[in-house]
């Protein structure tokens, strides 16, 4: 085809598409909601530039307004959105968000609860904020709706727009409608509401229609304001005020002539090229469809082939059942036989009846030398009776144990038999994954592994308190339960219940064949819901020798500069003081738990809490900490010390350095208690450093505790005076190094 002739066909499908000559009747599935099913009603377009329902997308806010408020309450007001009758689009749209079509928004770093103004979009699953205005910021598809309109007409044709002025029984027709009065008319009607030579004559008259829009679009964000460009970056319609000192102000826009003429051309030149390649599409449809006849038979084939196999096994089953039950049924008649027979040689020696009533006849015997010809044999007979009476035996054993049979490794082929397909199951990471009152859970597959399509992850209570809220609710807590379909290597569970052991399993999923589980993995939640907050480079922060990171995650103590300036003019020198860094957020209630890890190479950290009033102590009057006398849990074998274990100190700092832990010494106070062995030699007070180290904080019932955060087993716990606002506090001496864990400074960071 020539160039000429090329740009004459492309300039008709122009113009049949301008004229609305391509035919309609068959693009229904493009006009149809993803989330109700159902063709669309005033549909909006989401900045991601799919296409929703007006009342589907009201409807999706309420829901996640809904799982919001269910997540942080667990009461409803009567005028709350959980009190209403739910729509049968509601329906829809719960069992869309339940069954994972629709991934209701996840957890994220920078809120502790899902956003109301947040949705999910059903067509690419992306979550999209809506910001502040929530719909109103959405413009309304226009010419969808205009399509959509078309398209029903199309649909019933025989079904008329009646006239909007007439009135029973002389309902007309309609034959035009006054996009300005939003209205249709038959001709008579027309006429009369827009005489000639008034201003109604000038309103713009379409065909007979249902769907009015205006004739001007303007900027939902400047509701006075037309738009008139087109923003490049965000692709959408934007006016003046949004170029000036909007959102758009620093965004590429083009005029809107130029962007509807550019979009147009490319729009029809793909369209060109799609009706030009029908051909191959046809071809390609064909193929699709032996495709299809080919996995249909495929599919039936091994079907067919399963259940030979499985038949087989069926009979084979079948035969050896029937042989052990023969084998058990033999043994049981053998054994039966031997007792009844002595049964009844037992009963012969009860009086008057068997051996002993034939004896008493032979012994009335007169004759001499006939009782001796009989006699002789009875009594060895009765001898036998005799000893058998005094060593008593049994003729045959009941007990059956020789027939126990153990079908546990049969048991464990049969659920390991798969498919030549089926994907290798994947291995639960322990050094990645983290439990607190959410679990992130991460997975690693095998090196030389197929492409999976999804993975599902189970998990189970298996131990902790002795009753819990789900248990109340009559759930059982040994119950496997199924997270949603995950289509990456890790996923988050919410909800635990503090202080419980937790079971977790994986496996992948293929071509529809599931792999074996992965081997279950433990972890127990901690006592109380993570507290987040991050370093503070405010109070008491010492520039000099402490080093923060830009995620104010992480400190490091270094050698200030001061200290190797003044190395030259010393023989000796140790670190005489401690520099202290505290959390960025207080504690004034409630139960509180955080985690971090100290780098086994660190010289020496404490770690632990503090109130406001101590640490404007700490900071503004510095002490010698060289002395161990100084130090409560320094181990210095003083009065002094355990004196001082007899009060509640508004702070407790625990000592950890050079890869230990050190326990401070007990003393009589019951306030006091630890997981150690006895006190009595130091020894035994010398722990090694955890690898993770987790610290509790009870402020109503003042007292703190300090976890090894991988077993949740309790070092050591005191009480502590919480008259003030308590911050969680760390102290470093020397080279040393303390990071927080993710999901304590998960809800501080942004995402």
């Amino acid at each position: 085809m020539s160039d000429s002739e090329d740009m004459t066909e492309f300039a008709s499908i122009v113009e049949r598409i301008e004229r609305g000559e391509v035919p309609i009747k068959n693009i229904e599935r493009e006009l149809i909601c993803p989330i109700c099913k159902e063709l669309f009603t005033h549909p909006l377009i989401l900045p991601c530039q799919h296409s929703v329902c007006h009342k589907c997308v009201r409807e999706l806010l309420m829901l996640n307004h809904e799982d919001s408020f269910d997540a942080g309450s667990e009461c409803s007001l009567p005028g709350s959105p959980r009190s209403r009758v739910p729509s049968p689009s509601m329906e829809r749209l719960d069992r869309l968000v339940r069954s994972g079509s629709i991934s209701s928004p996840g957890w994220r770093r920078g809120s502790v609860t899902p956003r109301v103004t947040t949705i999910p979009c059903p067509g690419c699953q992306h979550d999209i904020d809506l910001g502040e205005r929530g719909i109103s910021m959405l413009f309304r598809n226009f010419t969808l709706e205009s399509i959509v309109e078309r398209y029903r007409q199309a649909a019933r044709a025989a079904v008329a727009i009646m006239c909007n002025i007439c009135k029973p029984p002389q309902l007309q027709e309609a034959t035009k409608s006054c996009m300005d009065c939003k209205a249709s008319y038959c001709n008579e009607c027309f006429k009369l509401h827009h005489p000639w030579g008034t201003p109604k004559a000038q309103h713009e008259y379409v065909g007979p229609t249902t769907n009015f829009r205006p004739k001007v679009l303007m900027c939902p964000e400047h509701e006075m304001e037309k738009v008139n460009m087109y923003c490049e970056v965000c692709r959408r319609p934007v006016c003046h005020l949004c170029k000036l000192g909007g959102s758009h102000a620093n965004h590429k826009v083009t005029t809107m002539s130029s962007a509807y003429k550019i979009l147009k051309e490319k729009l029809a030149k793909s369209i060109h090229y799609l009706i030009s390649k029908e051909d191959r599409v046809r071809a390609q449809i064909t193929d699709l469809d032996l495709l299809i006849n080919q996995t249909e038979e495929n599919g039936q084939l091994a079907e067919r082939r399963a259940n030979e196999h499985f038949d087989r096994l069926f009979e084979t089953l079948q035969e050896r059942k029937s042989e052990m039950l023969r084998s058990i049924e033999q043994s049981r008649n053998r054994r039966l036989d031997q007792l009844k027979a002595q049964v009844e040689e037992y009963q012969g020696m009860l009086e008057n009846s068997g051996l002993v009533g034939y004896a008493q006849e032979v012994l009335k015997e007169t004759d001499q030398s006939c009782f001796v010809q009989t006699a002789k044999q009875l009594h060895i007979r009765i001898q036998k009776a005799t000893e058998s009476l005094r060593t008593f035996q049994p003729s045959a054993d009941p007990c059956f144990d020789e027939f126990v049979l153990d079908t546990s490794r049969e048991e464990t082929l049969l659920k390991e038999m798969c498919f030549g397909g089926v994907p290798d199951p994947p291995l639960i990471d322990l050094s990645n994954s983290r439990v607190y009152n959410e679990a992130s859970i991460c997975w690693r597959l095998s090196d030389d592994h197929l492409p999976t399509d999804h993975h599902m992850l189970e998990y189970r209570r298996v131990g902790g308190p002795s009753q819990s809220p789900s248990q109340e609710d009559g759930e059982d807590s040994g119950v496997w339960r199924v997270t949603d379909r995950v289509y990456g290597p890790s996923t988050v569970v919410c909800d635990l219940d503090p202080n419980s052991l937790y079971a977790f399993r994986v496996r992948s999923c293929r071509n529809s064949m599931f792999s074996p589980y992965s081997p279950e993995v433990t972890f127990h939640t901690p006592p109380a819901p993570a507290f987040g907050f991050l370093f503070s480079d405010k109070c008491g922060f010492s520039t000099e020798r402490l080093i923060l990171n830009k995620r104010r995650d992480t400190v490091e103590n270094v050698a200030g500069m001061a200290f190797l300036l003044a190395a030259d003019r010393v023989q000796t020198g140790s670190y005489i003081g401690l520099d202290y860094i505290i959390g960025d957020t207080g504690i004034s209630q409630g139960r509180h738990y955080w985690a971090f890890k100290v780098e086994p190479y660190s010289y020496m950290v404490k770690v632990g809490v503090a109130s406001d009033s101590k640490l404007l102590e700490w900071f503004h009057n510095p002490r010698d900490t060289s002395s161990p006398r100084y130090d409560h849990d320094s181990g210095h074998d003083s009065g002094s010390e355990d004196t001082c274990y007899e009060l509640s100190q508004p702070f407790t700092l625990l000592t950890l350095g050079m890869g230990k832990l050190f326990i401070p010494k007990a003393s009589s106070s019951s306030s006091v208690s630890t997981a150690s062995a006895p006190p009595g030699d130091p020894g035994n007070r010398v722990l090694p450093l955890p690898q993770r180290l987790g610290v509790c904080l009870d402020y109503d019932a003042c007292r703190v505790y300090f976890y090894d955060a991988d077993t949740m087993r309790c070092l050591y716990e005191r009480q502590v005076d919480c008259s003030g606002t308590m911050y969680p506090a760390f102290g470093l001496m020397g080279s040393g190094k303390v990071q927080l864990e993710e999901f304590t400074t998960a809800k501080r960071l942004t995402f």
